[in-house]
């Protein structure tokens, strides 16, 4: 399904939607209530996106050729007007998310698929009361959505089966990986799997079995040298001869002892997080961080790359 798109929120996600949708050949309206928030920043940052696309082989298109596809719109209306899909990306606050779904709701045309971007809020919280609620749900993505493809499509109750299978093949096209959370579920399935890993390691660094670096490489050069290509499930599969079945029924008794000793609601202190903020700045100074978010999406785009091959 090719048409306009409207992108409503330009911030760190929603101008990395901008360049999806336009790199995909959408013309894309891009709106954010902020003053000069379009213009002085998430344009110039859609710029610097398109530079690390096109330097990492992942544009198809001159980057001025997709840039030109992205405006600035003055308004909400004028945004959604004749759009196809519109993707709301406001901040995570359920009174602003209500206010501007009902605007997006009333001026979008009624055949238009309206998604949030949310990454906490149940859906069934701020897009029931729209006009026309079947064609709304969330579209969860990772941050930036331009360069991670996946992206958590959940219905609010209310939303048709055919709005999440127009929705999946939208973001298909334009070279997402959808997945479909069945059933409403606070964090979605990426959120709940990633603040668990997190509340642990805040456990182990807490009580003084390890430090923040062990923790660190724990992850980098051991678990996700297989997890970026295998999920945990084909992960256990292929550690036993007999597969999943062979795993659980020689490690399901440690696993369920280690899952009742896991303080995934460890109740860290201020103390804890300040000096674990001070070790992390120590190596990854706040200052350089924009620089270090550029190296992380060349990273990114060179795995992404290997994996193709």
């Amino acid at each position: 399904m090719k048409g306009r798109i409207a992108c409503i929120g330009a911030g760190t996600v929603g101008h990395a939607w901008a360049v999806v949708f336009a790199r995909a050949g959408h013309e894309v309206a891009l709106f954010d209530a902020k003053a000069g928030e379009v213009s002085d920043r998430a344009l110039p940052a859609i710029r610097r996106t398109l530079g690390v696309l096109a330097e990492g082989g992942m544009l198809e298109e001159p980057e001025d050729t997709v840039a030109s596809r992205i405006t600035e719109a003055a308004s909400i209306d004028e945004a959604v007007a004749d759009a196809v899909y519109v993707q709301e990306s406001v901040r995570e606050d359920l009174a602003t998310k209500r206010q501007v779904l009902t605007r997006i709701g009333e001026c979008a045309p009624p055949e238009a698929i309206i998604a949030s971007s949310t990454s906490a809020i149940r859906g069934s919280e701020f897009l029931t009361h729209i006009p026309e609620p079947g064609r709304a749900l969330v579209a969860h993505p990772v941050n930036p959505p331009s360069l991670i493809p996946l992206v958590e499509l959940c219905g609010s109750g209310s939303t048709s089966a055919a709005t999440i299978e127009a929705a999946r093949g939208l973001l298909v096209a334009a070279g997402m990986t959808p997945v479909v959370v069945r059933r409403e579920i606070d964090g979605f399935l990426l959120n709940r799997l990633q603040y668990t890993l997190v509340a642990e390691a805040l456990h182990l660094v807490g009580e003084g079995y390890c430090s923040v670096d062990d923790i660190d490489r724990v992850i980098t050069d051991g678990l996700a040298l297989r997890w970026a290509f295998l999920g945990p499930f084909a992960v256990a599969h292929l550690n036993a001869a007999e597969g999943f079945q062979g795993f659980v029924d020689r490690l399901g008794p440690m696993m369920r002892r280690m899952g009742e000793d896991a303080r995934t609601g460890y109740q860290w202190t201020d103390a804890q997080v300040a000096e674990i903020h001070r070790q992390l700045a120590a190596r990854r100074p706040v200052a350089q961080i924009p620089q270090l978010q550029r190296e992380r999406d060349r990273n990114i785009l060179a795995l992404r790359r290997l994996k193709g091959e």
